[in-house]
């Protein structure tokens, strides 16, 4: 099975920042973007795209990365999907990422996971579809985004223990759906997303 590289981070030479984002397809809670600058201390060998690692490792290599890398992240809220779209949402959340690294560190390129650019105006920004799995600074920003968001949720589930988020991160499973109709949504819901399960 072929794992995340450098290939285009050596193509392109420089500098590169991989930017990825979590949480675009859940009903609940924030779309969370992260942003990676890989360097020579960090063990690559076991990163990979964040979806096909377990929650322990995840975290272990999570530790890592901002323990030993430039990294930052940056979130568009409930209220910002709704108004925006989750698309524009996402792609903003992505935005604020760069703007953040641009204020610690210097580089020369930024690798993004999916086919749209994040901000047209910036030239030295290269998209790569399925990026998570090719690249290892999208992978690296991939497993940073989605373990901030995972926090960000099971914090939320303090709050609001009866939508499970802890367990589900806010996706659309079946608990989530009964608990939805059960007790009805509440503030960090994306009542947009929810057609199917409540009368609008």
């Amino acid at each position: 099975m072929m794992k995340p590289n450098l290939f285009y981070e050596k193509k392109l030479g420089g500098i590169a920042l991989g930017v990825d984002e979590v949480g675009r397809g859940c009903v609940a809670g924030a779309v969370v973007a992260a942003g990676v600058i890989l360097n020579d201390q960090v063990d690559v060998t076991e990163i990979n795209d964040s979806k096909k690692l377990s929650a322990n490792k995840r975290e272990k290599i999570y530790s890592q990365l901002i323990n030993q890398c430039i990294y930052a992240t940056a979130y568009c809220s409930v209220e910002e999907i709704e108004k925006l779209n989750i698309l524009q949402a996402s792609l903003l959340a992505m935005r604020r990422v760069i703007a953040k690294i641009q204020q610690q560190h210097q580089f020369d390129h930024v690798l993004v996971d999916g086919n749209i650019s994040p901000d047209i105006a910036m030239n030295n920004i290269t998209t790569i579809i399925g990026g998570d799995g090719k690249s290892l600074s999208i992978a690296a920003a991939s497993i940073v985004a989605k373990v901030t968001r995972d926090k960000m949720m099971e914090q939320l589930d303090k709050e609001f223990p009866q939508y499970q988020w802890k367990q589900n991160k806010g996706y659309c499973t079946a608990q989530h759906s009964r608990a939805i109709r059960e007790h009805g949504i509440c503030v960090h819901h994306r009542r947009s997303f929810l057609k199917n399960i409540i009368p609008q």
